[in-house]
């Protein structure tokens, strides 16, 4: 048996933003199909932009990189004229609309075949004033714009990305010339909007490579802006996820880099990159055992010194466990998310032994009501269910709480499965949980 111990008299600050995703709502008018109420529901705080290119409803090859919205680099960036923002700002307007702000990625998407937008810009500086340009489009209004106050602006993706034949897919310039670029573009940006958040780079992990470790060296000795330091990792168990986060921790420790956010903006479940391992990855990212990963992920990074988790991939792609790329329906992994919702909702992380081998949770209060979320993962097929005990203490107790269990598995999709009155602030309860299911208890003051 599994003791999960929660100590609601006991609270650990905020529920932190581990529900934050990339790209936003989708669908089609002319079809009739959208995600966009189903993705409104789940209250998402923060969607990156990055790849939304990729996917034609969100304007496809004219949305959100620079290159695409400043078509002609010999131009004159002063010139609304030419900018394209219309596709992009039609995307954004329906990301706000969710209820969810952008965070937005300045740069280029992957470029796994052909190179276009992943070079080196000609000249930074006037990179720089293009992408100040954006800013004031969606911040200030310049070009018939919006003021929606964007917070975060990172400063490209994964340059250090290098495929297995040696190929880099989001950068085709030097270490160097990279570590300029940010020197640059970090420096106007922060100059002309103090109040923005401006970071990176989306290191694909936060190793500590020649790179990575090359480009903290010098922000912290060109004292460049450097509000959060941004990183991604694809691993297999949950608790990856906090050796990605102690790694990016200790790096800025290293170089004595203060006050910078950790944020994971890209992570999902893979096995392998390659033939089998990741034809295996796909599918499970999809399916029961992907919606537990995710659980476990969230469970775990708000355990962690993380500020922000941004799961890879909202936008419909082989990638998307939160909605069918066809139909836009809602996958096992969305229900993921709307547990998740719950504990946000309540806003205060209570105390809770989190990991108890293959079981990962996660509660949270409001002074008044209570939520847990927890999910049985391993990284295999088939394993045996797992009998456990949530050990409640410090419930604010009242009249009673009613105790209602949520289930997500193979056959519920967050289906209301047991309900009982609890008298006591200290509380045992006993259940079963198959490999892969989660649960939402539920704790509310009669």
């Amino acid at each position: 048996m599994k003791t999960i111990n929660v100590d609601f008299s006991t609270t650990l600050g905020k529920i932190k933003p581990m529900n934050a995703v990339n790209n936003g709502p989708s669908g089609s008018s002319e079809r009739g199909t959208t995600s966009f109420p189903a993705y409104k529901a789940l209250e998402i705080p923060y969607a990156r932009n990055h790849d939304a290119s990729f996917y034609s409803a969100y304007g496809g090859e004219h949305t959100v990189d620079v290159h695409r919205i400043f078509k002609n680099f010999d131009a004159d960036e002063n010139d609304p004229k030419n900018y394209v923002f219309e596709p992009t700002d039609m995307y954004t307007n329906h990301i706000y609309a969710a209820g969810t702000k952008v965070f937005y990625r300045l740069g280029a998407s992957i470029e796994h075949g052909y190179k276009y937008g992943t070079y080196a810009p000609r000249d930074f500086h006037k990179w720089a004033r293009i992408c100040e340009h954006i800013i004031r489009h969606y911040n200030e209004g310049w070009a018939n714009g919006f003021h929606l106050n964007i917070e975060y602006w990172e400063i490209w993706n994964e340059p250090d990305c290098r495929n297995p034949d040696g190929t880099n897919p989001c950068w085709q310039g030097t270490d160097e010339q990279f570590i300029d670029l940010y020197d640059v573009a970090a420096t106007h940006l922060k100059k002309c909007f103090p109040h923005i958040k401006v970071g990176g780079p989306a290191f694909t992990a936060p190793r500590h490579g020649p790179f990575q470790l090359a480009f903290l060296k010098a922000v912290k000795e060109r004292d460049l802006p450097f509000d959060f330091y941004s990183f991604h990792r694809y691993y297999k168990k949950p608790e990856e996820l906090a050796i990605a986060v102690d790694m990016a921790k200790t790096s800025l420790e290293m170089f004595g880099i203060e006050n910078a956010e950790l944020i994971l903006n890209e992570w999902n479940y893979i096995r392998g990159w390659m033939h089998e391992d990741w034809e295996y990855s796909l599918r499970m990212e999809r399916g029961l055992k992907g919606a537990s990963f995710i659980v476990g992920s969230m469970c775990v990074g708000q355990a962690s010194a993380l500020d922000m988790l941004m799961y890879y991939d909202a936008r419909p792609c082989g990638m998307c466990g939160l909605f069918d790329t066809d139909t836009l329906a809602p996958r096992k992994g969305y229900y993921s998310f709307l547990h998740f919702r719950e504990l946000r909702r309540l806003g205060t992380s209570v105390k809770i032994n989190s990991q108890v081998e293959t079981i990962y949770a996660c509660a949270a209060t409001d002074g008044k009501d209570g939520a847990i979320m927890l999910t049985h993962y391993e990284d295999l097929d088939e394993a045996d269910a797992e009998t456990v005990c949530l050990d409640i203490s410090g419930l604010a107790i009242g009249n009673g709480v009613r105790a209602a269990f949520y289930l997500n598995d193979e056959e519920k999709d967050n289906v209301l499965v047991r309900e009982e009155i609890l008298t006591s602030e200290n509380a045992k309860l006993y259940f079963e949980m198959k490999l892969f299911d989660t649960y939402l208890v539920k704790l509310t003051q009669l």
